[in-house]
């Protein structure tokens, strides 16, 4: 996780520095997150721990907490078998993580389809689910999508309702580029055989794409 965190804080260092220089009266463009555990249970803590420390290297990289929209199922924190209440870790002697974090969906508003929705900016989609927020990026914007979770090949697990699978991915990627949500996209899977849920990739999208994919057997 920590070559996950330098690489993140790299990217959205170089967002900043990127949109700061726009000098020529051009409207310069926005960074967007979405954040989401795709597991529940205490055995899945460092799932939501580190969906909790890549929120605060967003914010602490000027991220602005509301383009951040954080989907984690929330059952670690206050968790019978934690030994520090209300508290999350991500590393040894480490900082709590969970203090300060908005959550947008939780427990049963975690699933494949509040997820895509999310993406595709599909408000009426979650309305009265969570927090309802979706994207509502724009083709100058900048957005990363950090998804931890377990997979086999071509789907993803979720906390709740249905898995999410590559074709659903895809079709959500489609609506993405045609309605022109980003100048470019940065999406970090951490799961088993994460590489299967890329395999034929758009090359119209994946110009726009920055893939990182962790785990040895990706395929």
């Amino acid at each position: 996780m920590k070559f996950v965190l330098l690489y993140l804080t790299a990217i959205i260092c170089l967002v900043k520095s990127e949109t700061i220089s726009t000098n020529d009266g051009n409207p310069k463009g926005n960074t967007w997150a979405v954040l989401i555990a795709g597991t529940k249970d205490w055995e899945n803590y460092r799932h939501q721990a580190d969906i909790c420390h890549s929120y605060h290297i967003l914010i602490e990289n000027g991220v602005k907490p509301e383009h951040i929209i954080v989907m984690m199922y929330d059952d670690i924190a206050f968790n019978k078998q934690n030994m520090y209440p209300g508290k999350v870790f991500n590393e040894p002697r480490g900082k709590d993580v969970y203090n300060g974090i908005k959550i947008d969906y939780s427990e049963s508003f975690v699933t494949s389809e509040i997820f895509l929705n999310v993406l595709k900016g599909n408000k009426s989609g979650n309305a009265g689910k969570g927090s309802g927020r979706v994207l509502e990026s724009g083709e100058l914007d900048y957005v990363f999508v950090f998804y931890v979770a377990h997979g086999d090949h071509e789907i993803l697990t979720m906390p709740e309702g249905f898995i999410l699978h590559k074709n659903e991915l895809f079709d959500t990627f489609k609506v993405m580029s045609e309605n022109k949500m980003y100048k470019s996209m940065l999406f970090y899977l951490e799961s088993c055989k994460s590489g299967s849920m890329f395999v034929d990739l758009n090359p119209e999208w994946n110009s726009k794409f920055i893939i990182l994919i962790k785990k040895f057997n990706i395929f």
